[in-house]
Parts: structure tokens; sequence; C-alpha cells
């Protein structure tokens, strides 16, 4: 079964390219919570990277937890990522004081606006782009943690200074900006004898295998379009499924109608109907594991009972890399 990539939106305004350790040439944007794109590697702008002291763009940070071994040395139990921290030392500039003084308060907003509540009680990570020559993009989530200061040199906070910045991620992995989707769609009916022997396609229900070409698992989100009376997703490999029943009496809903979509998220776990009702309730617990994608092939399983024409299952997720 053949992937098949989301629509290509125009690519955003991206700055010239500098070399970076650890990645080589890219180029870099910030984008505040509030959607603002701040360009980072562009020369002739009044901020950029410092490329010398930039760190932490590498691998994932790994913590390993071992346990003795009687013969001599160790074996290895478990393997914990832990949050990714990056140094992101910035040169910023002005014509004047007061432009240089412009400057330095907007950056310093909007890398702190981080640390602040929005409206819903919760905080917004900024996102960290780093964009290749060949258009490919990945990005990574960060908060602000400190370094926001200046050298406090002679000369310094007149028309231009530097502060080397620490960025705090939550999450260590890089994340792709293209949307891989994987779509399957029942077929329509035909008369076996008319106008000749034939048979309809009926592509929702069988086995095929689904690629991550990233360095890391995943977790995809299904999408499921009526009519069915029974979804069951296996992955063939580990033996590992879930089962969504519309007719579960907590649901109070009866077999999906032709058109009605139910969303499936794997992480994190939620079930919502198309009018965002939640349909958790739905799932086959206990045994149901809402489970994810490894690197490379994944043999998996469709199955709607009770399909006909229109039905049809998209899944949805973004390759996560080790480095940017």
């Amino acid at each position: 079964m053949p992937l098949v990539t989301a629509p290509v939106a125009p690519a955003p305004e991206t700055p010239p390219p500098i070399e970076l350790p650890e990645i080589g040439y890219a180029s870099v944007t910030y984008i505040d919570p509030a959607g603002t794109r701040w360009p980072m590697t562009d020369l002739a702008a009044d901020w950029y990277t410092l490329a010398e002291g930039v760190s932490g763009l590498g691998a994932a940070p790994y913590v390993l937890t071992s346990d003795p071994h009687p013969r001599g040395g160790a074996r290895l139990r478990h393997v914990q990522p832990q949050p990714r921290t990056i140094v992101w030392p910035v040169l910023v500039k002005g014509t004047d004081h007061m432009a240089f003084t412009a400057n330095w308060r907007a950056l310093a907003k909007a890398f702190t606006r981080t640390l602040r509540l929005g409206p819903d009680g919760t905080r917004t990570a900024g996102t960290l782009e780093v964009a290749r020559p060949d258009g490919s993009r990945r990005t990574i989530a960060v908060y602000y943690q400190d370094g926001w200061d200046g050298l406090g040199r002679v000369a310094t906070g007149i028309t231009w200074d530097s502060a080397v910045l620490t960025l705090w991620c939550e999450d260590p992995y890089w994340v792709d900006t293209r949307t891989v989707v994987v779509h399957r769609e029942q077929g329509s009916g035909e008369d076996y004898l008319q106008p000749y022997p034939s048979v309809s396609s009926s592509q929702v229900l069988g086995a095929t295998t689904v690629e991550n070409p990233g360095d890391i698992p995943v977790w995809p989100t299904w999408t499921i379009t009526g009519p069915a009376s029974l979804v069951t997703f296996t992955r063939t490999d580990t033996g590992e499924s879930f089962v969504i029943d519309p007719n579960d009496p907590s649901i109070g809903h009866g077999d999906l109608l032709a058109g009605e979509k139910v969303t499936v998220s794997t992480d994190p776990p939620q079930v919502r109907y198309q009018d965002g009702s939640n349909w958790f309730g739905a799932l086959n617990w206990p045994d149901a594991t809402l489970w994810g994608l490894d690197p490379g092939d994944n043999p998996i399983t469709f199955q709607l009972d009770g399909a006909g024409a229109g039905s049809s299952v998209d899944l949805t997720f973004h390759p996560r890399y080790e480095t940017a």
C-alpha cells in the first residue's frame, strides 16, 4: 500500500542557511507562541544566531538503567529518553540605541512568553524550525530557561549585545513538518453478473504495510468514516489491537452512518465523535492497546464490519528523528 502525503502548502519564507555545529548547513527560524516567525540565520538582519557556541542539536540524551551481572559488568535493563537542552547564542543590534532596545525587548518577549500561562491555563511552547536546502523541515518545541542577560561588557547594550539562551525541550525528538497519510477506502459495489462477472474492490478490509521513515516510534491518529458497525485495527507482528464499537451502550449511538466520522488519537489517548463528544467508552477495554508505529515497515490490518460505499480509514502521523 503506497503512502500518500498531504497536499504541500507553500513553504514559509526561509532565512539563508549557515553552518551550524552538529548539523551542517541549515536555515533556522524561531516561531513564538503567538505564531510570529523570527529568522535566526539571516546575517543581514538585526538579530541572528552566533553559530559558535550552538549545541544540543544532535541525538537525544538518555539515562540507562542497568543491573549488575554476577560474572562481571552489567546488563542494560531500561533506556529512558531525557528532556533536551539547546544552547542558542543570539546577536541583537540596531541602527541606534532605541532601535537596538526595541529589538532586544521584542526578542526577549518572544522567547520568555513560552513560560506564561494562556487563557486556558496552559503554557504554549515556542518552535525551533530547521530547514535544509532540499526544502525538508524539522521542528522541536522549546521553552525559555535562562540566558537573556547580555554580555555586560563595555560598549555592549548601546547598539548591540548578545545573549546565550538555554532552551528546554520536554520532548527531545525532532518532528518532520510533513504529514504522512495512509488512506484506505471502500470501493463501490457492483452486480457480480452484470454486464459480466466482476468483483468490487474492498480496500478497507485487509492487510497493508505502513512505513515509518523516522528514527523513533510514532503514535498515529486514525479517522474512521462510516458506514461501519465495528472497527478493528491490528498490528499483526505484535498482535496488539483495538476495537471501536459504535453500538457500545455507553455511547448510545448505533452503527456509524455514511459520512459520520470518529477520530482516535493514540497520544494522548482520545476517541472523539465528529461533534467533539467523548467516545472513549467505545474502546474494547481492558484489552485495547492503542499501539504505535516503529521505525521501518509495520504490518497492520484494517477491518470495518458493515462497510459500504464511502467507508474509509485515514491514518496520519509526523515522523520523528533523533537529530535536526
